[in-house]
């Protein structure tokens, strides 16, 4: 007869001839995808490290010693390190790279990986998950317990104290970020929009301020961002002179927003030559919100051929006939529409490829549905400063995936000055050649 297993909680010891079958924990998961994605993701690490390794020693294979052999040799590794990633922790260890060589003032070349910084011990992209967890109204308190559902119930570093850390880290960047020189950017276009989150923010009144800009190459960029009050011309124009002040001479060519009267009375103050353009989503919402529910989808409907007409003319009918149908019970809805209309319609004198982009302040609403909708039932409240620094570290991580605007090739000849009208270019004959 075999002998008992010693107490005390040991193992037991399994082998081929054993009967004994391990019973599953509550709390573990036995994923047997994710242990081969780990196990695959910490080979390629593994081997990412030594082919980065093996460029250095080949980039420095012209210094010797005085007696003919390398200066840099290989040094073994360094002990296992975990490194918390998406899936989970992944052990890696460092390669560690000799100096053989003694200089006079005692200074040797050092191996520093890219891949695997000396104290790295989360991905960046698990940095930026923390953010996202705090604004759906996790504490820092909860990381850890919120964490393990993800990447295991080991995962360490992800501690309050560390949380702490970040958001410090995360000042210092926003502050590096806020004194950017400007002075070589131009954006053709502008996008600005002012967004709540009431349920994570300790003063109802103050908002996100939010200036996104596009490049004469399409690229989208974040121009400034800050706390302030979304109807405030005062916010507006501090964000906006902040930006100039910095470089940003050049104005843009048109700006897109809401109906708040404080940024267009600030856009005007500060670049004056840039065209209104006012948003057709929020617009809509406006209209829609002064009529009974059971007109809103008729309306709507209506209001489509108002913005999707292929050209000025045929939109300026839609909205006479907009006007005439509804004018008798919903004149509020009426004048609401008309009363913007040329801001309304400033999209049709511009390249036809970016109208959908012109027509709505979609580049900074997209980014922030989802966390409105989730920090709507969130507990507690955020400082401003906090929210500031959460929703920053947000629309950086956000910004890396805004896609190009189409047409391209269309935006050099907005910058230039070419005339569109109804999307078109207008080309100019010279009166020699006119017939």
């Amino acid at each position: 007869m075999s002998s008992l297993p010693e107490p005390q909680g040991e193992r037991y010891a399994m082998n081929e001839h054993s009967n004994i079958v391990p019973l599953r924990q509550p709390d573990e998961i036995d994923d047997p995808l994710t242990n081969i994605l780990r196990s695959g993701a910490r080979q390629l690490l593994a081997q990412a490290v030594e082919m980065e390794a093996e460029a250095f020693l080949a980039a420095m294979k012209g210094l010797k010693r005085p007696d003919g052999r390398d200066r840099l040799v290989r040094h073994g590794h360094g002990p296992v390190r975990t490194i918390q990633t998406g899936i989970g922790a992944v052990e890696v260890a460092r390669v560690k790279i000799r100096d053989r060589a003694v200089t006079s003032d005692g200074e040797r070349i050092r191996f520093t990986s890219a891949i695997l910084p000396l104290w790295a011990r989360r991905t960046k992209s698990l940095d930026a998950l923390l953010p996202v967890l705090y604004l759906r109204g996790i504490s820092t308190g909860d990381f850890q317990e919120a964490l393990a559902a993800l990447l295991g119930k080991d995962a360490p570093n992800l501690s309050p104290g560390v949380v702490s850390r970040l958001t410090t880290e995360w000042q210092l960047e926003y502050e590096r970020w806020q004194k950017r020189d400007l002075s070589a950017r131009r954006y053709v276009y502008v996008w600005a929009d002012g967004v709540f989150l009431q349920a994570r923010m300790e003063d109802h009144s103050e908002c996100m301020l939010v200036l996104i800009g596009a490049t004469p190459e399409g690229k989208k960029e974040l121009i400034g961002f800050q706390v302030g009050v979304r109807e405030s011309t005062q916010s507006w124009h501090e964000l906006l002179v902040e930006a100039k002040t910095r470089g940003l001479k050049i104005a843009p060519e048109i700006a897109v927003g809401d109906g708040a009267l404080g940024f267009w009375k600030a856009l005007d103050e500060v670049f004056p030559a840039t065209r209104h353009q006012r948003c057709w989503v929020h617009k809509t919402a406006n209209i829609l919100n002064k009529v009974a529910v059971s007109v809103q989808a008729s309306m709507k409907k209506d209001l489509r051929e108002v913005y999707l007409a292929s050209n000025r003319a045929s939109a300026e009918v839609a909205i006479d006939v907009f006007a005439e149908k509804y004018g008798a019970k919903y004149d509020k809805a009426v004048e609401c529409l008309t009363k913007d209309r040329d801001a309304m319609l400033a999209f049709y004198e511009f390249p036809a490829e970016h109208w959908d982009h012109l027509r709505t302040t979609n580049p900074i609403e997209s980014v922030f549905a989802t966390v409105r909708h989730r920090t709507v039932r969130t507990k507690g409240s955020l400082s401003s400063t906090t929210a500031k620094l959460m929703v920053f570290k947000l629309l950086c991580a956000a910004s890396k995936t805004w896609r190009r605007l189409k047409g391209t090739n269309q935006l050099p000849k907005v910058s230039a000055g070419v005339r569109f009208e109804n999307g078109i270019e207008v080309i100019q004959v010279p009166e020699n050649h006119a017939a």
